[in-house]
Parts: structure tokens; sequence; C-alpha cells
């Protein structure tokens, strides 16, 4: 690769004040390529312009929500975002502009739209079957078929997009900072490898699919085995809701920490004796393995195609049917039981997640950037005046290509 330092622009097309796994995936690239001596700016929605402080940040505009491939995507379109679009693109002198999640109806796609010269793009949805996308895909094709360089964060993702959107992409997953959650301190009133042993749970507990009810029933049996076990629960919710759904019995086994910040989040990580990871379905990577691992935290997992994939079929972690909290609860005990295992499993986890680290996925992505560069012409500008209005339409009127798509949707 060249020492060459390119200026980038970045597109999230999700509002970057709502947390969000694109959100931080397109953060975490835009700083390390920053550290790496590139020149990175963003474009992104959000509800207000203010919350927008980072000067390297663009505000897009607003967003609508509409129904999307069976979630909401964030859609902007219209003379408006058009203009700020060509502005950012004009103003930028980007060497490639670097879209994610260009598919649906949003500022991502209104920029493959705009846009001329070299773009990437990252697919992240996971889905390998979507009537909608197949319906869509032909549809915004001809717009895609600009993008010079496809990524996809796992094959799941890459899949989805072959089958809908043609082409093919190479998988570069997602990114940790691995050295921030390697070390530090721990979490407050928790430590490893005590007579109270701890199992960590992370994520939003109120959706089915992360299959907290599994893991509440198995600890059931873990605290009948182990005395003084802990469960320890961090993320987003309704609390009140989960104390019920936890029980008398349970209740005294059970710690809620609400939801955390980055650095706690590490510190959690770090405290755990095992990090369990219940889910049922509709996970296309596994960020918080990645992270978990990266703690030392052995893991217990739920099978899914996807975690498996992360944790080496078995090898950097325990993989448990889904859905089963028998089969779950005997995993749990075995590894609270064994020291030596525990440590094994960090230590295979330690190796396996510094393949993640993002001074190595950055520069795989960097790698594609150089591909696109040298064989574009020249840097990234925009459609001029007449072009962007038939894409979006005229101030106050319904034409254009945007809206019309637009309508077909919400149909």
């Amino acid at each position: 690769m060249s020492a060459r330092r390119l200026r980038v622009g970045l597109v999230c097309p999700y509002r970057w004040d709502v947390p969000g796994g694109v959100q931080y995936h397109v953060r975490d690239l835009a700083d390390t390529l920053r550290g790496l001596g590139h020149h990175v700016e963003v474009l992104t929605p959000a509800e207000r312009e203010e919350s927008l402080t980072d000067p390297w940040l663009t505000f897009a505009g607003r967003t609508v929500p509409v129904p999307y491939n069976g979630s909401m995507a964030s859609v902007q379109f219209g003379p408006v975002s058009a203009a700020r679009v060509r502005r950012w693109l004009r103003d930028g002198h980007f060497d490639v502009v670097h879209v994610h999640d260009p598919a649906p109806p949003s500022i991502g796609l209104l920029v493959c739209m705009i846009a001329t010269g070299p773009i990437v793009a990252t697919f992240h949805a996971a889905s390998v079957r979507s009537k909608w996308l197949a319906a869509w895909g032909p549809v915004v094709r001809p717009w895609l078929e600009k993008i010079s360089g496809r990524i996809a964060v796992s094959d799941f993702a890459r899949r989805l997009q072959v089958e809908h959107l043609g082409g093919d992409a190479v998988i570069i997953p997602n990114g940790v900072h691995v050295p921030a959650f390697a070390t530090g301190p721990a979490l407050a009133g928790v430590a490893r490898d005590t007579d109270a042993p701890t199992v960590g749970f992370l994520g939003r507990y109120d959706e089915p699919r992360k299959g907290l009810p599994v893991l509440l029933q198995a600890m059931r049996t873990v605290v009948r085995e182990h005395p003084g076990a802990r469960l320890l629960i961090a993320g987003r919710g309704d609390p009140d809701a989960l104390r019920a759904a936890i029980g008398e019995d349970l209740r005294p086994s059970v710690t809620l920490l609400g939801e955390l910040s980055e650095a706690d989040k590490g510190a959690f990580l770090r405290s755990v004796d095992v990090y369990c990871a219940p889910n049922l379905l509709g996970e296309s990577f596994g960020v918080v393995l990645i992270e978990a691992m990266a703690a030392g935290a052995p893991i217990v997992a739920s099978d899914l195609d996807a975690f498996a994939r992360v944790l080496e079929d078995g090898a950097a972690g325990v993989l448990v049917r889904r859905g089963d909290s028998a089969a779950l609860a005997r995993a749990l005990s075995e590894v609270l039981a064994d020291p030596g295992r525990r440590a094994a499993l960090s230590a295979a986890g330690r190796e396996a997640a510094a393949a993640y680290d993002w001074q190595v996925v950055a520069r795989r992505v960097l790698a594609v950037y150089e591909t696109v560069v040298d064989a574009g012409a020249g840097r990234v500008t925009a459609a001029d005046d007449e072009q962007v209005a038939a894409v979006t339409g005229s101030p106050g009127t319904p034409d254009g290509v945007l809206p019309s798509l637009l309508r077909r949707v919400r149909r």
C-alpha cells in the first residue's frame, strides 16, 4: 500500500445522536484513519445540528422513518438534502467516498445518485432473504453500480447484497479497539475468581431475540450448583418489567447495572468470570463477543452461525444450542467450576480478538480505497444541477426519481 494521505468522506445514513452499531463503526473507522494520517470527514443526519460538535461532522439534516427490511430506515430526500450532499461533495475534494448501507432510501443512496468518482460501500444488513429488497433492489441497482469497491461486514451481509443487489463484496469485519478493552480497572464491586462467581449479560434486555429469558432460566440451575453466583445485567430496557421476569427466587442473585458508558463497558467485561450471549436470532456478527474476548472474558454463547464464526467454531468460546436453557446451565456451571478452562478460553479469546483490532481492520479498508482510487479518474465530485434535480425533484413538486421511489415504499 502506498504512503499517500487520502481525503476520505464517510457517509453514515443513521442519526449520529442515536446509539447504533453502524454509527459506532463509522466513528471508530474515522478515528483510526485520522490516527493513520488521513483526512476524514463524515456526513450524517441528526435530530439537531447543534449535537454534531466535532468539526469533521457535517449535518445532513433530519430523517423521516419508513419501514425497511423489517425495521425502520432513516430516509432523506428532496432538494434540501440534495443541496447538502452536493455542497459536501464539492467542498470535500475527496479522493474516495465511503457510503454505509447504501441500499435503503436514505442519504447513502442519495450520495450514490449524486456523486461521481471513486465510491466504496459497506453493507451491514444481515438478512439472507428479504421480500422488500427483492422488489427494491432492481430499482436502485443502477445507482449502486456506480460503487467501485464493495465491503460486507460478514458472510451474511455479503449474501444479502449478492442476492438482491448484484455484484460481490470483500468481507472485512467490524472492528474493535482491542487495547481499550484489554487493560484497565475492573468494575467497582466486581472481581473475577472470587467465591461469588459472576456471569455477565450486555444488551437490550427487552428484545426477545437477545435471549435473556433463556439465561434467567439457566441461572436458576447455576445458582443451585454455585451458591453465591451472580448474574450482572447491563443495557437498556424497562427495569420494572425485567424485575418481574426475574422473579422472587432469582432476584437476590441478579444485579441490574443499567446502560453503561464505553469505559464502564470495558470494566464490566474485564470483571465477569463468564460472559454469556444467549441470543436467539438476528445477529450478523457479534461485536460484543469481540469486546468480551479482548477483555479476557471466557464466553458461553448460543450457536448462531455468526457467533460460531467469531468464536472459531468453539475454539475461542463455548457454543450452546440456542434456546436450550438446560444446555446453557450445564455449560455455564462447567466453565465456572473449572479455573483452568476459563484461563484457556480467555487466552484463546484474546488471540482471536487481535484480528479484529481497528488498526488491522482499517488497513484492510484502506487497501480497498487504494484499489478504487488507483482505478478511478480523479477525485470525487457531484453531478450538475440538472442531474440533481432529475434525481430529487424540484422544490414544491413531487417529480424526481427519489420521491417516486419513496411513494412506492410507503404503499
